[in-house]
Parts: structure tokens; C-alpha cells; sequence
């Protein structure tokens, strides 16, 4: 996974030490500067080449939205930002200068986390760059609350997407995780001869399978239908068991 360079702008101190916290905590995040001023992140921005700026809004002398336009209007490369303001009345405003996101103080790790995320996605299509696993990898980390957790993939029956989040179901008597994470991005990260995207919301682990119908997977109890755009991907799969 890449890293991005991040720069902390916010007048407020405890509103600028959250966010620095939050920074830290994030492992793909790297906090390369923070100032309570937007002339001062201008020169940082220029010296630093940030990936990612988390830019307050109400600031004096130089707003962050005044910020944003002067960066439009510059050469070269311009990082990405989210905004973060305790005024909801901006949000137009900011996509007019291509923000990635707007916090609403005050905003949670989760809501933060959500954002950073976005900014990461949009970055790794841009580039090119996904992340895959090797085939004979055994397991996956995965961010879990506050904490990066270690799966193995034995242990995965299915994935199942809930909106912004996938709910990892495990063998035996393993509590289901829940991650926030895109099904999309996760699907990349798997083993392609191990799992299967077989539904919009499902990925299975082929060996979990117990039974299967002209339209359905059984894993355990649970019955999950094949997506008509996963079909024929999966009865090429089956067609090799049955030989």
C-alpha cells in the first residue's frame, strides 16, 4: 500500500492536534507538516509536495478556501484536500475546488478514516497501482475498529458488503469483522485461485463451498445467489469440478 504525505492546516490548536492524532494513527497517512495558518502552508506545500492536505476553512488573514483556489491556479502538481470546518454552509464551495471530502466538526476517527480512504482509492486509480496478494500469501490484514488485525484466508467462509463497510464471516466459532473498506478494493487484495466475487455484494472462499445449484452457493447453511453478471465467470469454475 502507498503512503501519503499529509499536511495538517488548522487555527485551532485542538482541533490541529486531533487531526495530527489521527494522522499517526493511520498507517498509509504520514504527517510531514502542521501550521495554524494558510500563507504559512502555502510555502510547506510548495517545499513539502504533500499527497494529501486536511485544510481548515475559517482561518484569518488567508482562508482555506482562498487556499484552495491559489492552488488551482499553480503549476504542477496539486494535492489533494479535505477540508475540515465547523460550518456546514461550504460543501459547494469545496467541490467547486475539487476537494476529495468535507469533515463537519466534530468529526470522528471513523469519518476521518472514511475520507482518507477516498483520498487513497482515488490515488491508486490514478496511478495504476493495486495492491495484489500472491497466491501463496496466507492471510490479509485488515483494519478492524482501531487496530490492524491479521485473517488468514483458511479461515474465510465469505465477505459480505454493507455500504462503506465488508463484514468478514470466519470458520468455527470466530466472530464475523466488520472493515471499512469498499468490496471493489478488498476484492483486489484477495487471491484470485482462492476467492470469487460471485454477487454485487459477495465474495466466497471456493473451498468453503459446500453445495451448489444452477443458481446458488451453499457455505454451510447459509445460501448465497450467484449475480447474473457473475454467472458464466462461475460456471466456467464449475464446469472444471464436474469434469
Amino acid at each position: 500500500m502507498a503512503i501519503l504525505r499529509c499536511i495538517a492546516v488548522d487555527d485551532e490548536p485542538l482541533a490541529l492536534k486531533l487531526v495530527e492524532t489521527f494522522i499517526e494513527q493511520t498507517p498509509f497517512l504520514q504527517l510531514t507538516a502542521s501550521c495554524d495558518n494558510a500563507v504559512e502552508a502555502m510555502g510547506l506545500i510548495r517545499e513539502k509536495q504533500p499527497d494529501l492536505v486536511f485544510l481548515d476553512i475559517n482561518m484569518p488573514n488567508l482562508t482555506g478556501m482562498e487556499l484552495a483556489r491559489l492552488l488551482q491556479e499553480q503549476p504542477g502538481q496539486v494535492p489533494k484536500i479535505v477540508f475540515t470546518t465547523a460550518y456546514n454552509h461550504y460543501a459547494i464551495e469545496g467541490y467547486k475546488v475539487n476537494a476529495v471530502d468535507y469533515l463537519l466538526k466534530p468529526f470522528s476517527y471513523e469519518e476521518f478514516l472514511r475520507a482518507a480512504n477516498k483520498v487513497m482509492q482515488i490515488t491508486e486509480e490514478a496511478s495504476g497501482s493495486h495492491h495484489s496478494v500472491a497466491a501463496d500469501d496466507e492471510f490479509i490484514f485488515l483494519k478492524v475498529e482501531y487496530q490492524w488485525v491479521r485473517i488468514s484466508f483458511k479461515d474465510i467462509l465469505y465477505i459480505e458488503s454493507l455500504k462503506d463497510y465488508v463484514k468478514v464471516h470466519l470458520d468455527d466459532s470466530q466472530k464475523a469483522l466488520l472493515s471499512l473498506i469498499s468490496l471493489k478494493a478488498l476484492e483486489e487484495k484477495m487471491p484470485s485461485l482462492k476467492f470469487m466475487r460471485v454477487h454485487r455484494s459477495f465474495i466466497v472462499s471456493l473451498e468453503k463451498i459446500n453445495a451448489i445449484t444452477k443458481n446458488s452457493i451453499f457455505i454451510g447453511k447459509t445460501e448465497i445467489t450467484v449475480g447474473e453478471q457473475y454467472k458464466e465467470t462461475f460456471k466456467t469454475i464449475v464446469d472444471k469440478w464436474l469434469k
